[in-house]
């Protein structure tokens, strides 16, 4: 297999990685990480403290040149939760910026302070830097941990096969060239984030800008002046830009002049993706993916507006809908739900230290349970209705995915927000309770309302029965909804 990093070798003055005012060239990057390399040589994995930095991208780089495992540490994680993962995975080293202060635990472990600006190559990381990565494809590159919403988290072992196969996949599907430069402000201890956008642009020969922390300002900023040609966000943040673009001129041109705006992580209203395809003349397109899997799908670039879809399977990638008992789903009618099931080369090698949890999480003939339910439409792109877990609701003897509800209850001017759950029904088996948040606080929308706008939109059985209003939905870090941190029932 060839070197993740092919355009390392060039070590040519393009610029490769911007934070802030900080900008490193292929060059420099180059030099960067093959000093640190040579540092971890022989180190069996390392902690990176993955703080928005030059600092973080610098030491996954060295590590993968070298072939050292990545286990990427968010700095927000819990005490009780990075306990687990430090003993779970059990590094050697932690690679974190000089001027970073680590909690306990990771602050026990040898450290390494990551250096951006090394002036000279010695012969040893030259070599390093240029050797053209581990041997065997299938040795581990990354290990990042899920959420952990049904327990302790787990490690997903992504190999350095499955991350080149997923790049490669989305270089073919976004049109990605060197020319690119991929404007981001998502945190990078995660697959979007990290790998795609940083791993992502590295693999390309492009250029990555990371904001730090999101912004409009800065978006319009980096993708209009600046000549970014990419952006990728999450909902939350395409929401934002969506509020903002009616006033907003800097904005409106930078988005108008980009080749590519992506969301992922969580599904983009209908609502945000008409408003700002209307301001601007462009696409959002959607992808799907997770830790285990990397990319599955996504909207082709150039294709026509598909909103709530995240499109057609990449190169290499095999999905399938699957019923309860595991037989396959034919249907491509649009309505018929199944569980989402993949296998290719962008699968992740095991999770770390679980081979009862591994072994569980495949169906026979290598096929991935994402837990993911979806329907299909005739031409084959992909719709997601939500999470089999938390998302499928089973009433009055129909399968219904939440997502869909949301979508419409979001169509309504005075949502601002909204989750569906269902909870036990002693005569529809459960029902529909939509969580909103109004646009007006002093307003509210009535029940009677919402549930006559979901059935113009939708079908009769898949209003929802009950109506509860928050100020605010809880999400995590990435903007998902996280339904299990919803109240309980009134009396319960």
């Amino acid at each position: 297999m060839s070197a993740l990093f092919p355009a390392l070798r060039d070590r040519s003055d393009q610029p490769a990685l911007r934070f802030g005012a900080e900008t490193l060239t292929y060059e420099e990057l180059a030099r960067a990480a093959g000093a640190l390399a040579v540092r971890i040589m022989g180190a069996g994995r390392v902690a990176v403290w993955a703080t928005p930095t030059a600092e973080t991208a610098v030491g996954v780089v060295a590590a993968l040149l070298e072939g050292v495992p990545v286990v990427p540490v968010n700095p927000r994680t819990g005490a009780r939760e990075l306990a687990h993962i430090l003993a779970d995975s059990a590094p050697a080293v932690v690679l974190a910026g000089a001027g970073d202060e680590l909690p306990p635990g990771l602050a026990e472990l040898p450290r390494i302070d990551v250096e951006t600006r090394v002036p000279h190559f010695s012969p040893l990381s030259a070599a390093t830097a240029f050797a053209g990565g581990p041997d065997d494809p299938e040795s581990p590159a990354l290990i990042v941990y899920t959420s952990g919403t049904t327990g302790p988290p787990k490690g997903v072992v992504l190999s350095h096969r499955a991350v080149a196969a997923s790049l490669d996949a989305l270089e073919e599907a976004w049109k990605w060239t060197s020319e690119d430069i991929l404007v981001h402000a998502l945190p990078l201890f995660h697959v979007h984030g990290l790998i795609l956008g940083v791993l992502g642009p590295l693999r390309r020969g492009g250029e990555v800008r990371h904001l730090g922390t999101f912004s409009v300002e800065g978006v319009a900023g980096e993708l209009g002046d600046g000549g970014g040609t990419m952006l990728f966000g999450v909902p939350t943040m395409y929401h934002r830009l969506a509020e903002a673009l009616p006033h907003d001129p800097a904005l409106l041109r930078a988005l108008t002049g980009a080749r590519l705006l992506v969301s992922g992580s969580a599904s983009l209203p209908v609502h945000d993706h008409e408003r700002i395809t209307s301001a601007t003349g462009r696409t959002v397109i959607e992808r799907y993916g997770m830790t285990e899997t990397l990319m599955n799908t996504s909207v082709p670039v150039g294709s026509d507006p598909r909103p709530g879809s995240v499109g057609l399977p990449l190169r290499g990638v095999e999905l399938r809908l699957v019923e309860e008992d595991g037989s396959v789903l034919t249907a491509h009618d649009g309505e018929t739900v199944g569980e989402i099931e993949v296998r290719g080369p962008n699968l992740f090698t095991a999770y770390l230290n679980r081979p009862d949890a591994t072994a569980a999480a495949f169906a026979d003939g290598g096929w991935f349970r994402t837990g993911d339910m979806a329907v299909r439409e005739p031409d084959g792109y992909v719709r997601i209705v939500g999470r089999k877990a938390t998302d499928l609701i089973k009433s009055g003897g129909y399968k219904i995915g939440a997502g869909e509800i949301e979508n419409a209850l979001l169509d309504h001017p005075e949502v601002a927000e909204a989750a569906v759950t269902g909870e036990p029904d002693p005569d529809l088996g459960e029902r529909i309770v939509a969580w909103v948040v109004p646009t007006d606080p002093t307003k509210p929308p009535k029940p009677d309302t919402l549930a006559a706008h979901v059935t113009a939109l939708l079908a009769p059985h898949k209003r929802p029965r009950e109506v509860r209003y928050l100020k605010a939905l809880p999400r995590n870090d990435m903007g998902k909804i996280l339904k299990k941190a919803l109240p309980g029932p009134p009396d319960a």
